[in-house]
C-alpha cells in the first residue's frame, strides 16, 4: 500500500486528489495539510511514503518544506513531489535542488497522476528525459563549479559514466544500451552513485552532476 500525504492550501484540490487516490486499491491518503508546517508535523506522525506538496502556500511553502524533509533523518524514506500551477519555472528547479523527487502540474490528467504517484513512491525520479533537458538548458547556472569536494572522486569510472548519462536525460534502458550492460547493472551503478553522493533520488543526482561540473550544458 502506497501511503500519501497531501499538502496544499486549496481544500477543493485536496478533496479531488484524495477521492482519486483513495479509489485505488494500492494507494491510501493518510493525511491532509493546508501548509508546509502542518504537513511536516503530519509526515512525522503518519510516516507516508510520498508527499504531494504545493509549491506556493502560506506559513511554509513547498520549497522550504522540501528542505526540511531532506534535513530530517526521520523522513529519509519519504519522497516529495511538488505540485505547481505554472509548469516548469525557476521555483521548480529550486525545489529539485532542495531535494524534491519531481514535480507535477495541477491540471494533470487522472491516469498520469496515478502513474506518477506509483513511480515516485518506488523511489524513481519523476523527471522525463524531456523535462530533464529543459531544466538543464534553462536553470543550470554558468560558469560551472569544479568537482573538488563534491564526492565525485569516490565514484568508479563506470559510476561516473552512468551519472553523466542520467544527467543527459537518459532512462535506465538507454543508459544500459549506451554502456553495453544490463538495465539492472545500470540501475546498480546509479544507486551506488546516489549513495556515495548522498543524493536522495535521481533528480538530485542530475542537479549534482551539473553543479559539480561533471557534465556541462555547453558540451551538449
Amino acid at each position: 500500500m502506497i501511503r500519501v500525504l497531501l499538502v496544499d492550501d486549496q481544500p477543493l484540490l485536496r478533496s479531488g486528489f484524495r477521492a482519486l487516490l483513495d479509489a485505488e486499491d494500492d494507494i491510501e491518503v493518510v493525511a491532509e495539510a493546508a501548509n508546509g508546517k502542518e504537513g511536516l508535523a503530519l509526515a512525522r506522525e503518519h510516516m507516508p511514503d510520498l508527499a504531494l506538496v504545493d509549491i506556493s502556500m502560506p506559513v511554509m511553502d513547498g520549497i522550504e518544506t522540501t528542505r526540511e524533509v531532506a534535513a530530517d533523518p526521520v523522513l529519509a524514506q519519504m519522497h516529495v513531489v511538488i505540485l505547481t500551477n505554472y509548469g516548469l519555472d525557476e521555483n521548480v528547479f529550486n525545489a529539485l535542488r532542495a531535494g524534491a523527487a519531481g514535480f507535477l502540474v495541477k491540471d494533470i490528467v487522472p491516469e498520469d497522476l496515478l502513474h506518477a504517484v506509483r513511480v515516485a513512491a518506488r523511489g524513481d525520479a519523476l523527471l522525463a528525459p524531456s523535462i530533464t533537458k529543459m531544466l538543464i538548458n534553462r536553470y543550470v547556472a554558468q560558469p560551472l563549479g569544479t568537482e573538488a569536494g563534491t564526492g565525485l572522486e569516490e565514484l568508479t569510472n563506470r559510476e561516473r559514466e552512468a551519472v553523466t548519462l542520467v544527467a543527459q536525460g537518459l532512462s535506465n534502458e538507454e543508459i544500459a544500451d549506451s554502456m553495453v550492460i544490463s538495465p539492472l547493472t545500470a540501475k546498480t551503478h546509479i544507486n551506488r552513485a546516489m549513495s556515495k553522493l548522498q543524493a536522495r533520488d535521481r533528480a538530485q543526482l542530475v542537479v549534482l552532476a551539473y553543479e559539480s561540473g561533471l557534465v556541462s550544458p555547453r558540451s551538449r
